[in-house]
């Protein structure tokens, strides 16, 4: 079957290629901000589980609100829109008991993103991308919940992957440009989103741009898994995503060291969104946006980055200091990589 290019792929390429692309930041800080009770998530849903903080419902019960927080961040410069799907997933939804409107959640988040994007477009011309969020679910294949049966999966390969095409197919069905696996803490998770990517792009016969950002658990630059950020990248190389980066993790003084090793490895765009520093003692982030916008302001003077944003405790105000921070700078050169055996498991082994 021959898969047809993707004009939006093309156009982010292009973009990407004359300045530093900004992303938006979470929707849970600014979800947060609107301090809802039970009934405003609930809306007028029957269900029988208590709907508090399950922000994804919010797509389809307040789908106002979610288009006020993408318009605050189209306002802030962005020009990255990720849908606020990170738990619309039936393994998610089931803790809500809500697994039969994953569809329907999915499709409402792409359409509300899609019309901001759009007629932000429309009205100063400059272009929009709408990315399908994907999140890790709360399972994971690499580890065993079970201290006692290190063998022990409480969801295998082919049901991961099924979970996520359900949300890709939705998604895409909806209007997203792109899939973003994001918040990746276990590798065989992620290649089961991509794998998921990859059928739905061969299902429809049209190019699925995916992209891809890791999640770091210790400051030596491991994930929940195991890896290092170079052994991730020799595993998920092969999906040909349009971005790789690191997402959440820490903020980005802490991030930065293993933003330079991925930024000298991956012949991709990287794309990195830290939080708002380090949480304090109860949780909540105190980074000011200007320091945040002082610490990418390095990062692109660095040559590191071709997309960034901002990821837990950041707001439309550090999304307008990061973008104000990487305005007029150049964006990361690509590197190419001569032919050599690439190999992954908790480590990356390269043979020239």
């Amino acid at each position: 079957m021959t898969i047809l290019p993707s004009a939006a792929e093309a156009a982010f390429r292009t973009a990407a290629n004359q300045r530093i692309l900004v992303k938006d930041g979470p929707y849970g800080t600014a979800i947060q901000a609107l301090s809802m009770n039970e009934s405003d998530y609930r809306g007028s849903l029957t269900v029988a589980h208590d709907q508090k903080g399950n922000n994804d419902i919010l797509n389809l019960t307040r789908p106002q609100a979610i288009a006020g927080i993408a318009r605050a961040y189209i306002e802030a410069g962005a020009d990255l829109l990720a849908t606020n799907t990170f738990n619309a997933n039936a393994i998610s939804q089931a803790d809500y008991g809500t697994e039969a409107l994953v569809r329907d959640i999915n499709l409402a988040a792409a359409r509300i993103l899609r019309a901001e994007a759009d007629a932000a477009t429309a009205e100063d011309g400059w272009p929009r991308f709408v990315a399908g969020a994907l999140g890790p679910t709360n399972k994971t294949l690499s580890l065993s919940p079970r201290v006692e049966d290190p063998g022990y999966r409480e969801v295998d390969f082919d049901g991961m992957k099924a979970v996520y095409r359900e949300q890709i197919d939705a998604l895409l069905d909806g209007g997203v440009d792109f899939i973003l696996i994001e918040t990746v803490f276990d590798t065989l998770n992620a290649k089961a989103a991509a794998f998921a990517a990859m059928e739905a792009e061969e299902a429809r016969g049209v190019r699925v741009p995916v992209m891809i950002s890791l999640t770091l658990t210790d400051m030596a630059g491991r994930n929940l898994s195991g890896q290092t950020v170079e052994a991730f990248w020799i595993s998920v190389q092969h999906v040909r995503p349009l971005t790789i980066g690191l997402n959440c993790s820490f903020g980005a003084t802490e991030l930065r060291p293993h933003v330079q090793i991925l930024a000298a490895q991956a012949d991709a765009l990287l794309m990195v969104y830290p939080n708002a520093g380090l949480p304090n003692a109860f949780g909540g982030y105190d980074e000011l946006p200007d320091t945040t916008g002082r610490l990418i302001h390095e990062w692109a003077e660095a040559g590191l980055i071709n997309v960034v944003g901002g990821c837990c405790g950041t707001t439309p105000a550090h999304i307008a200091a990061i973008s104000r921070a990487v305005k007029d700078l150049p964006p990361r050169p690509v590197p190419g990589h001569l032919p050599a055996l690439r190999l992954s498991g908790l480590e990356a082994a390269v043979f020239a």
